[in-house]
């Protein structure tokens, strides 16, 4: 990532962001505050990944036809499953286990492939900063 903390899109991350591309900030649930990763725990990092809309852990896994959501390229990248403070998985969707807030089970706040262990991507644009 570029010095002065522009993604591809354009957007200011400066605040968010350290210079070495680290969160600043406590990672939270956007709906109950529960604190996700503590700063400086995760790296920014630019993916494009396919979350479906937020709902409650139930209405995740069943899922008919085609599935509303967004694809989502700024995530903070983590390589260990303890490193968080609270993160919740759905059961496997394919390949993929969704991370959902553990406290209120909201979600999906982020990604994980089964067939990488050492990947989870938490959408910034799926969490708060604190």
């Amino acid at each position: 990532m570029a010095s002065n903390q522009q993604s591809k899109d354009g957007t200011d991350r400066s605040d968010l962001v350290s210079e070495d591309g680290k969160n600043i900030k406590t990672v939270v649930c956007q709906r109950c505050g529960s604190k996700v990763l503590c700063p400086g725990m995760a790296v920014f990092a630019e993916k494009e990944l396919f979350l479906p809309s937020m709902r409650k852990k139930s209405g995740l896994s069943t899922t008919e036809g085609s599935v509303d959501g967004d694809t989502l390229t700024a995530h903070w990248f983590v390589d260990d499953m303890y490193t968080f403070e609270n993160v919740g998985f759905t059961k496997d969707v394919g390949r993929i286990k969704y991370l959902i807030c553990a406290d209120c089970e909201i979600g999906p706040i982020g990604w994980h492939s089964l067939d990488d262990k050492k990947s989870f991507y938490v959408a910034v644009e799926r969490v708060n900063h604190a």
